[in-house]
């Protein structure tokens, strides 16, 4: 019986280490004017449009590389919308521990 309710103390923590890990100063997906949705997480998380698949490896990259895309130029016209590189189609702000992700990449 102890075993059993150590197994699931060890669940329940495990689960609420994850959900604070996702959940951690995470604001809501918003929509911008030129209709991207964006999110703030803290450094080291994902936005929820590109938490999986090929475009969280997208995303990690883009938020792990900026110098490799900060020279790249964007070749789909957003910088009509103030893009100044490729990464601007992944990232749209940085502050400390913070970054604001924008859905533009993955539509």
């Amino acid at each position: 019986m102890t075993r059993v309710i150590g197994v699931l103390l060890i669940l329940g923590l495990a689960a609420a280490g994850v959900i604070w890990w996702i959940g951690a100063e995470a604001q809501p997906v918003t929509v911008d004017e030129i209709g991207d949705e964006n999110q703030t997480v803290p450094r080291g998380q994902l936005p929820l449009f590109a938490a999986k698949g090929d475009a969280a490896r997208l995303y990690a990259f883009a938020a792990a590389n900026a110098d490799t895309l900060r020279w790249m130029p964007c070749t789909c016209g957003c910088a009509r919308s103030g893009h100044s590189s490729n990464r601007s189609c992944y990232v749209k702000a940085e502050t400390d521990g913070l970054v604001t992700f924008t859905s533009h990449a993955a539509t």
